[in-house]
């Protein structure tokens, strides 16, 4: 018996149906995973400044703090001098809320906003810092803001949720 030319329609559908469908799931998890990824680690460089400075307090080395905060002695921060610097984060500090308790102190949350990171740092049970990271000039400063300005309401749900995420990171 002779085959007809529809006797052969659709043999091929089923095989390109499931390429083109693992195609597409393969395109929507490497988009997924690596948004998620760049989330967790594009505040990687600042908050590695900040743990270099957090370093530095803990051993002690605090003229090394001090540079990390972006100031010398020859060039002072200014309204930022190292005694202000000593009475902050030294054991000694004079600071209302006490000095850095060396087991507590550490990042506790980092956050991306337009021109800077706010990362919050951990001091002791009664003290929390928020420091400002400029990304443009790497310099560490207290944060002018609590929050992070003109954020919209999606970004700081996603920072509420997915962020959780990023603490192991810290």
């Amino acid at each position: 018996m002779r085959r007809s030319y529809l006797d052969q329609y659709g043999e091929g559908e089923e095989q390109r149906n499931r390429i083109i469908i693992r195609s597409i799931l393969a395109v929507v998890i490497l988009t997924v995973t690596s948004s998620l990824l760049w989330y967790l680690l594009k505040n990687h460089h600042q908050e590695g400044l900040v743990k270099t400075f957090v370093t530095s307090v803990k051993s002690g080395d605090f003229k090394a703090a001090y540079r990390n905060w972006g100031c010398t002695d020859e060039k002072p921060c200014s309204g930022y001098d190292f005694n202000k610097f000593m009475s902050d984060w030294s054991p000694a500090s004079t600071v209302s809320s006490g000095a850095p308790d060396l087991s507590i102190l550490g990042l506790t949350d980092s956050q991306s906003c337009n021109n800077g990171v706010l990362l919050t740092l951990a001091v002791n049970g009664n003290r929390v810092e928020k420091l400002w990271v400029d990304k443009s000039s790497d310099e560490i400063n207290f944060s002018p803001y609590p929050i992070c300005p003109h954020k919209n309401p999606w970004a700081i749900m996603l920072h509420r949720t997915i962020g959780k995420l990023r603490k192991p990171l810290l």
